[in-house]
């Protein structure tokens, strides 16, 4: 039926919200955001054993050779090598890797939220948002607010209409446009492929937007009652492209 279909947003202006008002700090949001990232790093370390298992043993001293352990045996070429020292061919590493290592860090509550605030301040910044690669030159306003009714669109195709009616497509088609190979392991462990980041969706109450915009390239959401401030200043770069509804 026609009802469900999304009309046209209506150009409103509206008072600046109490978030925006902050003093834009860089330094803060700069600070706290690298201490985050490192807390959904995942441990690892080698092998215990590894490079430890040889029978090896020094040859002491008066041999005018190093006290390195050396591979015990004859008739091979593999005996009388060394072995064990970081410095050995099939030796352990120096200091192995441990799983218990401090992968996490805190960061003080007050730090996070006066930097959340950095962030959504410097997004209504155009000079801050247009310095990070958006394409907001038609956007009629920054940041942008629109109806609730948006938060009610369940179709691809109609979250769609919607960014092309608030002049965002070009957005989508700049994250298209960038995707290009990673460079480095990545390509082999599941992250083939990067691309730029797209506009930030903030909604109130999940009334389907989340199923209508997940598959469109680049754009991301964010409930507002749980910003992220890895998605508000992504790349430790504060002046995103939001969105609220």
């Amino acid at each position: 039926p026609s009802s469900t279909k999304p009309t046209a947003p209506a150009f409103v202006r509206l008072p600046c919200p109490l978030s925006s008002l902050p003093p834009f700090a860089p330094i803060s949001s700069t600070s706290s955001t690298p201490t985050w990232t490192k807390n959904h790093r995942q441990a690892y370390a080698v092998s215990e054993n590894a490079g430890m298992q040889h029978s090896a043993e020094s040859w002491g001293t008066g041999r005018a050779v190093a006290r390195i352990p050396r591979i015990s045996g004859g008739g091979t070429h593999r005996s009388g090598q060394g072995a064990f020292g970081n410095q050995c061919r099939g030796g352990r590493m120096f200091a192995p890797t441990k799983t218990f290592r401090r992968w996490h860090r805190k960061v003080n509550i007050n730090q996070r939220r006066y930097a959340l605030c950095s962030a959504l301040a410097a997004a209504s910044v155009v000079p801050l948002v247009m310095a990070r690669g958006h394409r907001i030159e038609k956007v009629p306003e920054i940041p942008l607010v629109v109806q609730d009714g948006v938060e009610a669109v369940t179709k691809t195709k109609d979250a769609m209409k919607v960014l092309k009616t608030l002049k965002a497509d070009s957005e989508v088609e700049k994250v298209k446009e960038s995707v290009a190979m990673r460079a480095g392991k990545g390509k082999m462990r599941n992250r083939r492929y990067v691309q730029r980041r797209g506009p930030l969706v903030i909604y109130n109450e999940d009334k389907g937007i989340t199923r209508a915009f997940r598959n469109i390239p680049g754009v991301e959401l964010c409930p507002v009652t749980r910003l992220n401030l890895l998605q508000l200043a992504p790349g430790w770069a504060s002046g995103p492209l939001c969105y609220l509804d």
